[in-house]
């Protein structure tokens, strides 16, 4: 499944391909800065707003649903010395991992 998204600036739409129907707005995030090379450590987030209906997506655990087209912004961190690190894992994957991890040395234990 895929999004779409541009930059206001920019006039064509790049893609973020991922697995299922769904993606958080914090691994997107990171899947753009990833795909972008904007670094691993900035001092701007990212606004995303959905083109169709200009809903800003504000709470990094909301659902964007695949087929979506968004607008992405850059917005300055709040305060002159703190920066945004972005990391490149996929926290889904790891978290994931870690859960199946858990549950298998449960099972060893039993």
């Amino acid at each position: 499944m895929s999004i779409h998204y541009k930059f206001k600036s920019a006039i064509d739409y790049d893609t973020i391909t991922f697995d299922g129907l769904h993606i958080s707005v914090a691994d997107l995030k990171k899947a753009i800065v990833y795909q972008k090379k904007l670094g691993k450590a900035t001092d701007f987030d990212l606004m995303i707003t959905n083109a169709q209906t200009n809903e800003v997506y504000t709470d990094e655990s909301a659902l964007i649903a695949k087929n979506t087209s968004l607008i992405v912004a850059r917005v300055p961190v709040a305060g002159a010395t703190n920066k945004k690190f972005w990391d490149r894992g996929e926290p889904s994957l790891i978290g994931t991992s870690s859960a199946s991890s858990s549950s298998s040395s449960k099972g060893v234990c039993t």
